[in-house]
């Protein structure tokens, strides 16, 4: 990464996330409602910022049996919760879970398709993970971003958007995603 910055910019504490990643989540956002468009059985996908698995267990269910999640996040008590979480649902031959560092992400292979959900404004140094995201999918690959609108200012998503341009990413699309402001890139 860029001369040893931090990525870290806040980090949602593991403790909180059973707040917002529980089951009446699903009424909200359907992974696979939402991610389907974007992702296919068979394929590699990457959950950054993964916390406690809830995109991780519709993305496996969307990818199959053939199909592989990498689940990458700074804190391993996220990674713990959500390897129990994979066990528990049968899920856990398709998920495998990475800790990231400071100084990126730890991912070497090629991915078709990489998720940040409510992550990217944790990331003191955005352009360094927007480069190191576009290194990682595979030409013609999706990223899938999208911000808690409740939480981060509409320049704010503009200004990531920005950096994620300057990487290379194309825009495809803004979905609708509820409590969010998204946007589908391209590689």
């Amino acid at each position: 990464m860029s001369e040893g910055k931090d990525r870290r910019h806040h980090l949602c504490p593991w403790y909180l996330a059973y707040t917002f990643d529980n089951p009446l989540r699903r009424l909200i956002h359907d992974p696979e409602r939402m991610l389907g468009p974007c992702v296919r059985p068979g394929m590699t996908v990457l959950d950054v910022g993964c916390g406690m698995g809830f995109f991780s267990l519709g993305l496996a269910r969307l990818v199959g049996e053939g199909g592989r999640v990498i689940s990458v996040d700074l804190q391993p008590q996220m990674l713990r919760v959500l390897e129990r979480r994979a066990r528990r649902k049968g899920l856990a031959g398709r998920i495998e879970t990475r800790l990231a560092g400071s100084d990126g992400l730890g991912i070497h292979e090629a991915v078709d398709f990489a998720l940040c959900f409510w992550m990217v404004h944790e990331v003191g140094d955005q352009a360094a993970l927007f480069g190191e995201l576009f290194r990682i999918l595979r030409p013609g690959g999706h990223l899938f971003v999208a911000e808690p609108s409740m939480h981060v200012r509409a320049e704010e998503l503009e200004a990531s958007v920005k950096q994620a341009l300057t990487a290379g990413f194309e825009e495809v699309t803004r979905p609708g995603v509820r409590l969010s402001a998204a946007v589908v890139l391209k590689r």
